[in-house]
């Protein structure tokens, strides 16, 4: 039986190390040539499979694929594009097993977070059904570190060293202009409905007494009184506050602090920036004067301070993802299994989709000091090892990252092209 061809995508927000997976992916299967064709590139996520624009990665050479590892963004284009489910418009997935079967296609690779995983789940089923049968396999990213089974997400562990070392930088620049100037600094952090973002900032000080003073977590409800009387205190006794907060900080009715009132793509509420409201609460209550800073974008692109652990985990889910499907198993997503902290040790599992897709993992209560402000020595046992280790890129005599732009070819349609996406 001939090769069957492979279709890579990657989905929602983009991080410092997903093209590390695609890296794992492609130079995966290049290994793999009696089993897996050619891989092909969905342009802008899924809906090139939609759409049929499909990149040929073969044009790619071994050095530009090689170089998607210290590259950060999605190099073939990621969307927010969540398709509906099976029984409200079965056309969108017929229409993908469509594309695969005129492609050649047998492998399909989708590289995200639990809506990723439901399609890719979905795909398995109805291909079966459909007498197309393709190989699934999910491939684990988020900088929310919320999907459930693996020990932590690939795109999280970077994230977190930046808004650590973020803290840290910002703490110093604040402690030292304090007596005259600013006492109060906000660092909004991303993370809708999990804390382990906001979490990572408590790394930037060893103890309560350093910064930063106040986290603020979602799974902690938001009260304006006690956010206000700590600030008050920690500018008293340390001459300023620090505070790192989750865009997704909520009151105990559920409603965000920073509800914009809108919804995006995805049909979540759309979060209009918690740093602002909450500086404003500090200067209508407590007239202290205050910065704030959204970390926003970047700090899920800062691939120049990178993880060492992540680049390492997000290269390990992509080349196991491969290995996965070559072996037989189907409708499957490659975690990452933490054996022991101290030492760091961690080995490559598995999880089905059917339970992974549309699943949140939240910070753990234990993860959370009991004032709801900080965060406990078994969260810095925990995400200590994430953001540990350097894994720069190279770069140009002008100081500036060497990063990788592909041709990103596209193959020729074989379908009609007035699907609507």
């Amino acid at each position: 039986m001939s090769a069957k061809n492979a279709f890579y995508a990657q989905s929602g927000g983009v991080t410092a190390v997903i093209n590390a997976s695609a890296c794992g992916v492609i130079e995966t299967a290049r290994k793999h040539s009696d089993k897996i064709g050619k891989v092909y590139a969905g342009r802008n996520g899924i809906i090139g499979a939609l759409r049929e624009e499909l990149i040929d990665t073969s044009l790619e050479s071994l050095e530009d694929i090689a170089a998607l590892r210290h590259t950060p963004s999605g190099a073939f284009g990621s969307c927010r594009y969540k398709l509906k489910n099976l029984e409200e418009n079965k056309r969108e997935y017929e229409r993908l097993i469509e594309v695969f079967r005129a492609h050649d296609i047998g492998y399909f690779f989708y590289n995200g977070g639990g809506d990723s995983q439901d399609t890719a789940y979905k795909v398995s089923q109805l291909s079966e059904k459909m007498g197309y049968p393709i190989t699934c396999v999910g491939i684990p990213k988020t900088v929310d570190n919320d999907l459930p089974f693996t020990d932590c997400c690939p795109g999280f562990g970077s994230v977190a060293k930046y808004v650590a070392i973020s803290t840290k930088e910002a703490a110093m620049d604040i402690a030292s202009m304090c007596e005259s100037s600013t006492k109060v600094f906000i660092l909004e952090v991303m993370g809708r409905h999990a804390g382990w973002i906001a979490a990572a900032g408590g790394l930037a000080g060893k103890n309560s007494t350093e910064a930063p003073h106040i986290i603020l977590f979602p799974e902690i409800p938001f009260d304006r009184d006690a956010f206000l009387t700590r600030v008050d205190e920690c500018v008293k006794e340390f001459g300023y506050c620090v505070v790192v907060a989750s865009e997704g900080a909520q009151y105990e009715d559920g409603r965000f602090v920073a509800d914009a009132g809108q919804k995006d793509a995805f049909g979540h509420t759309q979060l209009g920036g918690v740093a602002p409201t909450l500086a404003n609460m500090v200067k209508q209550s407590l007239g202290y004067k205050y910065h704030w800073a959204v970390a926003d974008y970047l700090q899920r692109a800062a691939r120049h301070i990178a993880s060492a652990t992540d680049v390492t985990q997000a290269y390990a889910m992509g080349q196991a993802a491969v290995e996965f499907s070559v072996n037989g198993k189907n409708a499957v997503m490659p975690i990452i299994q933490r054996e022991s902290s101290k030492p760091y040790k961690w080995t490559v599992g598995e999880a089905p989709l059917s339970q992974v897709a549309n699943q949140e993992k939240k910070m753990p209560i234990h993860y959370i000091t009991d004032d709801g402000f900080g965060i406990t020595e078994e969260c810095r046992e925990y995400l200590a090892p994430l953001i540990r280790g350097e894994d720069y890129p190279p770069y140009d005599d002008a100081g500036i990252p060497i990063y990788v732009k592909l041709q990103n070819t596209l193959v020729n349609k074989k379908l009609r092209s007035d699907f609507k996406v």
